[in-house]
């Protein structure tokens, strides 16, 4: 079985290319084949990492789903050995999730023999609102037997709570909790030291083992960045779903 991977979120740049591509990493440096696919309209961030060989695939026109250019992306996870890999850019999020619910396409995945697994992102500070509306909408609009959701905590824009409750005690949460298999906490890290060091390797679209390697790169640097990596896939690793 096959376990189709789709980055969901309304709000950009709260770090859905980074989960794609930390995700990415994870499976491909556990053995796993895998194809990675970037639909995003606007950025494209996830199809700037070259190592991990990502397909960058249109399917938007104006603001709506192109339909034949889905198809293009059906026939591309059909195609696939192995896992896949979707990230999506925050404009296609609405009229994405609609398309995927309306044609079906969770069925049609599971005829396949495929697992449809929906990853979507939490952030803190400013953006914390949306994202957790982001959430609740992607949940109430799926069947319980039409995907997993697995939810990544990204606290590099400020602490993930409201009005003192962290978001595993938010009322968006608990209403779906039951359908949440997964939470992948993500480092908070220092901006000065492991913080500067992951945005300049990310700015770089570099994954972490070509960072690693990079003798330009402080002894330090590299050091930190190897720590991180350990932290990033050892929640990953928490993550039975994938």
């Amino acid at each position: 079985m096959a376990k189709i991977h789709m980055l969901l979120q309304g709000k950009g740049g709260v770090g859905k290319s980074v989960a794609a591509a930390f995700l990415a990493q994870y499976k491909l440096e556990r053995g796993h084949a895998l194809t990675c696919i970037d639909t995003d309209p606007v950025n494209a961030t996830f199809n700037g990492y070259k190592a991990l060989g990502v397909q960058l695939l249109q399917i938007m026109e104006g603001d709506e789903i192109n339909p034949r250019s889905f198809d293009t992306l059906i026939e591309m996870i059909a195609a696939a050995h192995g896992d896949v890999v979707i990230d999506n850019g925050a404009s296609a999020f609405v009229p994405l999730s609609h398309f995927v619910i309306s044609n079906q396409v969770p069925t049609l995945l599971g005829g396949m023999g495929h697992q449809l697994i929906i990853h979507t992102v939490v952030t803190g500070g400013q953006a914390l609102l949306d994202t957790v509306s982001g959430f609740a909408q992607l949940l109430g609009q799926f069947r319980e037997d039409e995907a997993q959701f697995i939810v990544w905590l990204n606290p590099f824009w400020g602490g993930i709570e409201q009005e003192g409750k962290p978001f595993e005690q938010m009322r968006a949460y608990s209403a779906y909790k039951e359908r949440v298999s997964a939470i992948v906490q993500l480092p908070d890290l220092k901006k000065e030291t492991y913080g500067r060091d992951l945005a300049e390797m990310l700015q770089a679209r570099l994954t972490f083992d070509e960072a690693l390697v990079q003798e330009t790169l402080t002894i330090m640097t590299r050091q930190r960045l190897k720590i991180i990596k350990g932290q990033v896939c050892g929640q990953l690793d928490k993550a039975a779903v994938l």
